[in-house]
């Protein structure tokens, strides 16, 4: 993917709106948020961006540390987005970048025999790009989901709209499960522990569901 030629300027100020943006969404969450919550908030948001963290175990930490759950899907969604547009707008860039210049390179080296194995995405369009952010493997956040929908034609509009029909679905399904497994333990933590099981349950039968349907549509 090569982008037009560009000013300095307008090249810094890719670089920086989503950083930027995310810095303004963190601030705003200070306005209702405990000074010791929003550090965890905070803390938590970082701890996202390293791998091979993920929502399945960022949002049932943050809401067991007492960050109210609708704001911790909220802030996943928002990482995700942002994620995806720092990558639009910076792709070229992000190839010089260490650890993630390396993994995009090897994964668009792939990108051909990845697409030819799953034809379903590019017949569903943004809903199959929705569902592969959905999908619970590392590479499905923000990065990958956009090199995929890059490679699938779409236009970046409607790659930021399926990522986040995708981690809207995700955040909420980790963060009612969350609330609902430490709302319950605290009055009766066998009660807790139970639902915990049935949600870890039924995430690993959705896994293996989700690879076997993902298996069966290759082509």
């Amino acid at each position: 993917m090569i982008l037009p030629t560009i000013s300095l300027s307008t090249a810094i100020l890719r670089l920086l709106l989503p950083f930027l943006m995310v810095l303004a969404y963190f601030l705003g969450c200070l306005l209702i948020l405990a000074p010791e919550k929003g550090m965890i908030l905070g803390g938590l948001m970082v701890a996202y961006m390293i791998p091979p963290s993920g929502k399945e175990s960022i949002i049932p930490v943050g809401i067991f540390l007492g960050i109210p759950w609708p704001l911790m899907a909220t802030t996943m969604v928002v990482q995700d987005v942002v994620t995806g547009l720092f990558m639009l707008l910076n792709l070229d860039y992000t190839y010089h970048l260490p650890y993630l210049g390396p993994w995009i390179t090897q994964f668009l080296s792939q990108g051909k025999e990845f697409m030819s194995e799953r034809p379903w995405l590019c017949r569903w369009n943004v809903l199959g790009l929705a569902f592969f952010v959905m999908l619970p493997f590392q590479g499905t956040g923000g990065v990958g989901a956009t090199l995929v929908g890059w490679m699938m034609g779409l236009s970046p509009g409607k790659i930021l709209l399926a990522i986040g029909i995708g981690a809207v679905l995700e955040s909420l399904f980790f963060a009612l499960g969350s609330e609902l497994i430490w709302s319950l333990a605290p009055p009766s933590l066998v009660q807790g522990i139970e639902v915990f099981l049935v949600i870890l349950f039924i995430s690993f039968l959705l896994l293996y569901f989700i690879r076997r349907w993902d298996a069966s549509h290759r082509q």
